[in-house]
């Protein structure tokens, strides 16, 4: 060929991928399009349709509180919910989903309140009926809101017809399981101590408060010792130490330990005496203080310098008398104001204590039963009863002996101040001669509020409990308290009647499949220390404890009429159905309604959210459902919120668990590991991410993380997750340009691709077992990375790397590229499918750019890969091969000696070939200019001396000089020429 003879241009002779899908994804403004189209088409309502009468998977959500805007630990938590949900569909399993709200409750009552503070009003001077209509619009409206938020994650559902816990039908449907426990007996109003928030002014269930860490007032405090079978011991002081100094004015005993060994140390305390010539002299004062042995340093170290232990033998040689605490037994003690007459001046006497330990303090516990577990229990052993001094707001009652209200003891008893040691607690019991030490620099943790954040108390008030170790014995209730939305329920019938609701419940964990597994071992010790439910709360937004007490006995009034009216009432009018204009026709004309007290506490609302199986799973308003659940899926959190309340619930009315499953995730941490917080500005706001990323992006976060444990998303991570989108989009935007034009009349049969062909439907196959068993173990870290990194690595990497060539430069009718193109439609189905329940959006998008009346991707299951029998070892043997190959070609790269694979010559270790494999089949494999055969170890490369074929930039021998063409190249171009 002369020089001057042009050489021709062969691009439009070469087949590159076409396709109209974008590079650039644009999701904040394309998905919003996409949900619209969900919508307009019913796509759920399409997939409930095609998925009718197959195996079911029911997945309850758990309701999230109607109040503000989501935040990331929603988004992870209902994509998590909508992954379950759509990998069971894919598997062809019929798996509705009926999302929830909690709806009642103290954050919703503030917030109306609030309101009502800021136009001065006064929340108590509103009708109730008109206050729970404001929490209820309130409610409605941020329902609203978050459900717009969870659509546009892309969460799937029956968004039209949710479940709210303020519905008439659910109010209703938990006021009938409540009277399923009154029927049963399981139900007692007493008093004990429940924790209290005396800022919200209401009982708190374990699940509504969390610990954090204070700094408390710790003070000694003598109770003189007035009688002892002990003679050593009249006279002396018993000394407790205590780290809530506003309990002493309400102490009625002393508690030892029975097995703890006790000392009687006499105590010199050097003070100073005025004379009566006005000169001052110090004179030694000795007392006796009755201390735990173990506990004797630590207690004279809080005394201080001033006091020391006196005796024959030195400083630890003056006591008095040692033994038991079982010695103890009928020592009586008197309170340190009992000059103050009255409750003051009864007896205190020393009781046994199993829970007394040596572990801090003097080794004697001060008793106050109003204020503490085993202070009532042990009090009301011996008959002591608690006084109920403390009002809801936490301060004392004016009545009440020690204070009057016009002086600082009236303070909250939470207030830092009160405890303070020169508050008025220590100031009186310094007055009195009894306050031993006094330091307000002991660190601990301490329950909080996890609402208002503020300190709780223990405070014994009359409330309503469920009894966890009192005989279930047989569900036999009535007819006549039905689920008032239709549904019958099968109510279980225990095999052994003596069992209690902890026993049931215990023996239902022991059942249930818990993932992570740990979460069996947390809620069971949960469980298995439980102690009586606190049903009732103080507060006016909830279902109300509807039962009427007789005033004369005491008891509620168990009648199947009254309590079908009830139901019936509630269904009709909601909770405002429950009020004293319609208590003479709940009663009936039998019964007056002056003999009655109508309740006015409301149900913890934990009791409204463990009833959903109840009032969601057995209706006939979600028919596709059922009960047992197969899953329950919320935060590590719940194992002590609604997991186990559900578990008591339905064990106490069914005898079984409500689930078969539970989940629990995590929670989501800062970029640094630390807590997200407002104040250091380290949250993540899902809606911002949305609109800057696209939910997609959020999604594909979420189920890449291990969600078991908690986690981490930040600003560079979030970067991270989008450049991994962006290699996954480009993926199937290169199959949608190489599968342009493909049909079934192109396919080649398994048996007749090449190797390579087959090797990677073997892959495929490899890949779809972890898929489903990934689905199957609800382990989508494992499910999504398997994804990513067989899209990127696998296939981009190298299928896709290697047969490029095929794919521009064969003949559109030659076997090898009909072959890969076979293979890219099969993955294609694959991975699409696969992708669908991470990619919702782009998924759709990638689906209907190839089958634009293709309905839905989110309507397909997944189909079965086919067998392709290659040998995988053989081709990872090579595929290490090919990496030795990559890494000694890079630095000639590097320094521009060549510049790419095709202009080297590389020669190989024959012993690393696997066998079969030709210097021609090493070449195109390695995308390499040629390869040899050596005998060395080592991998050489070197510049290669041959000539660029024009049209598929190969350097062959074969081709003449720069710009002629190949052999394959040469019948190809004629074939076309021809045709044109």
């Amino acid at each position: 060929m002369s020089d001057d003879t042009a050489k021709r241009d062969y691009r439009d002779t070469v087949f590159l991928p076409k396709t109209d899908f974008p590079m650039k994804a644009g999701l904040p403004a394309k998905e919003p399009g996409i949900l619209a189209r969900w919508e307009e088409d019913n796509v759920y309502q399409q997939l409930r349709e095609a998925r009718a009468g197959r195996e079911t998977f029911i997945l309850h959500d758990g309701p999230p509180y109607a109040n503000g805007n989501i935040h990331i630990g929603h988004a992870l938590n209902k994509v998590l919910k909508d992954a379950v949900v759509r990998t069971q569909s894919l598997l062809g399993k019929d798996a509705p989903y009926v999302p929830g709200w909690d709806c009642h409750g103290l954050p919703i009552e503030w917030k109306v309140e609030e309101k009502y503070r800021k136009k001065k009003r006064n929340k108590d001077e509103v009708p109730p009926r008109e206050f729970r209509a404001e929490c209820r619009e309130y409610a409605a409206h941020w329902v609203d809101v978050q459900r717009e938020q969870f659509k546009r994650l892309g969460v799937a559902g029956e968004w039209d017809k949710p479940y709210l816990t303020m519905a008439p039908e659910a109010e209703a449907g938990i006021v009938a399981e409540l009277l399923k426990f009154a029927e049963s007996g399981q139900l007692y109003r007493g008093a004990k101590p429940v924790m209290w928030s005396p800022v919200e002014k209401t009982a708190l269930a374990e699940a509504e408060v969390e610990y954090e860490d204070i700094i408390s007032t710790q003070i000694d405090v003598a109770f003189e010792i007035t009688e002892s079978p002990i003679a050593s011991l009249e006279g002396a002081f018993a000394a407790i130490w205590t780290t809530t100094p506003w309990t002493i004015p309400v102490n009625q005993a002393l508690a030892y330990g029975p097995e703890v060994d006790y000392v009687c140390l006499l105590i010199d305390q050097p003070v100073r005496v005025e004379l009566e010539n006005g000169e001052v002299e110090e004179e030694d004062f000795v007392q006796r203080f009755l201390v735990a042995r173990e506990l004797k340093e630590s207690f004279l170290a809080r005394l201080g310098k001033d006091f020391r232990c006196v005796g024959e033998d030195g400083i630890w040689g003056g006591e008095v008398w040692s033994g038991k605490g079982s010695d103890l037994a009928g020592t009586i003690a008197r309170h340190p104001m009992h000059h103050l007459g009255g409750f003051f001046a009864e007896p205190r006497p020393l009781l046994p204590g199993d829970f007394v330990t040596t572990e801090s303090g003097t080794g004697l516990v001060h008793m106050a039963p109003d204020h503490g577990e085993d202070d009532f229990d042990l009090c009301k052993a011996h008959g002591l009863n608690p006084k109920f001094v403390v009002d809801a707001d936490g301060r004392y009652r004016e009545d009440w002996e020690w204070l009057g209200r016009n002086d600082e003891r009236s303070g909250s008893v939470i207030n830092p101040k009160f405890n303070a040691p020169d508050g008025p607690i220590c100031s009186d019991l310094r007055e009195a001669s009894a306050l031993l030490s006094a330091a307000a620099d002991y660190e601990h943790s301490y329950p909080h509020s996890w609402r208002s954040k503020a300190k709780v108390i223990f405070r014994c008030t009359p409330q309503w409990f469920v009894p966890m170790d009192k005989p279930l014995g047989e569900f036999d209730y009535p007819v006549a308290v039905p689920d008032p939305i239709g549904g019958a329920v099968a109510l279980a019938v225990q095999a052994d009647h003596t069992a209690t609701l902890r026993q049931t419940a215990m023996a239902e964990i022991e059942k249930t499949r818990f993932v992570p597994a740990k979460g069996k071992n947390r809620i069971g010790s949960m469980v298995e220390g439980k102690p009586d439910w606190v049903l009732s709360r103080q507060r006016a937004w909830g279902v109300p404890i509807t039962l009427f007490v007789d005033r004369k006995t005491g008891e509620y009034l168990v009648d199947s009429d009254v309590n079908q009216r009830i139901v019936a009432a509630i269904n009709a009018e909601g909770v405002d159905g429950w009020s004293e204009d319609n208590a003479a026709m709940l009663l009936g004309p039998e019964r007056n309604p002056d003999d009655f007290e109508m309740i006015t506490d409301i149900l913890d609302v934990w009791f409204d959210s463990g009833c959903t199986h109840a009032f969601v799973l057995e209706s006939d308003n979600w028919p596709d459902l059922r009960s047992p659940a197969d899953l329950y899926l919320e935060g590590s959190d719940q194992h002590r919120g609604w997991f186990q309340s559900s578990l008591v619930e339905s064990c106490a009315t069914r005898g079984v668990a409500p689930y078969k499953g539970v989940l629990t995730h995590g929670f989501t941490m800062a970029a640094d590991g630390r807590k997200m917080s407002k104040s250091l500005g380290n949250t993540v706001d899902p809606l911002k991410v949305m609109e800057e990323y696209g939910a997609d992006i959020i999604r594909l976060w979420a189920l890449s993380v291990d969600y078991t444990e908690d986690h981490r998303i930040g600003p560079e991570i979030l970067k991270g997750v989008a450049d991994q989108y962006r290699k996954l989009r480009n993926t199937f935007r290169y199959m949608l340009g190489a599968l342009q034009g493909f049909d079934d009349a192109e396919r080649v049969d398994v048996a007749d691709m090449p190797e390579l062909e087959r090797y990677m439907l073997s892959l495929l196959g490899a890949l779809d077992a972890k898929m489903r068993k990934a689905i199957e173990d609800y382990d989508f870290n494992t499910y999504t990375r398997a994804l990513v990194d067989f899209m990127n690595e696998d296939l981009s990497a190298f299928f896709f790397d290697i047969r490029k060539d095929r794919l521009y430069c064969d003949a559109p009718d030659g076997l090898e590229r009909r072959a890969y193109r076979s293979v890219l439609d099969t993955l294609f189905h694959a991975l699409i499918r696969y992708a669908a329940p991470v990619l919702v959006f782009t998924a759709e998008e990638v689906w209907s750019t190839r089958y634009p009346e293709g309905g839905s991707v989110h309507l397909l299951e997944l189909d079965g890969v086919p067998d392709a029998d290659a040998d995988t070892v053989r081709w990872e043997a090579l595929r290490d091969l090919r990496e030795r190959v990559t890494e000694a070609i890079e630095p000639l790269r590097r320094e521009k000696t060549i510049r790419s694979g095709l202009e080297a010559e590389v020669t190989v270790p024959a012993a690393a070939v696997p066998n079969g494999f030709t210097p021609y089949d090493l070449a195109a494999l390695f995308i390499t200019g040629a390869v040899t055969l050596g005998e060395a170890d080592a991998v050489t490369v070197t510049k290669t001396s041959d000539s660029k074929c024009g049209r598929c930039w190969r350097l062959l021998p074969e081709v003449p000089e720069e710009g002629d063409l190949c052999g394959r190249c040469e019948t190809v171009v004629a074939e076309l020429d021809s045709a044109s």
